[in-house]
């Protein structure tokens, strides 16, 4: 069984971001459907896209649902300096804040994840 701890990084605003944040969550599907052990994470400028797709409206709303009982959560300091910690908390999704207000990345490492960050 594999483990991989998946990061979305990409920001908001271009068409590029928008086939990172895709690809991210395709390859969560993909793990998750074969049975393997996976979790997101939205960190910097992507814990902007937890309200974004959360949206029902938006496109790929059925993607990110497919795959929202392995979001581990988002970055709280980054969720507050992009201002969306109160639309991320009202989601549901949790604010971590392991390491200096930030995601421990070392712990999925210490616990034999692969981090891939898109």
């Amino acid at each position: 069984m594999a483990k991989a701890a998946i990061v979305v990084l990409a920001g908001t605003e271009t068409s590029g971001e928008l086939g990172r944040v895709v690809n991210a969550l395709t390859t969560a599907k993909e793990l998750k459907q074969e049975g393997d052990d996976v979790k997101v994470v939205f960190d910097g400028a992507g814990t902007r896209w937890v309200p974004a797709l959360s949206d029902p409206g938006h496109r790929y709303h059925d993607l990110f649902e497919a795959v929202r009982d392995r979001i581990s959560g988002a970055c709280a300091y980054c969720a507050t300096a992009f201002g969306v910690r109160d639309e991320v908390e009202s989601i549901g999704v949790e604010l971590l804040a392991d390491f200096d207000e930030h995601p421990s990345l070392r712990s999925y490492v210490a616990d034999g994840f692969q981090v891939i960050t898109f």
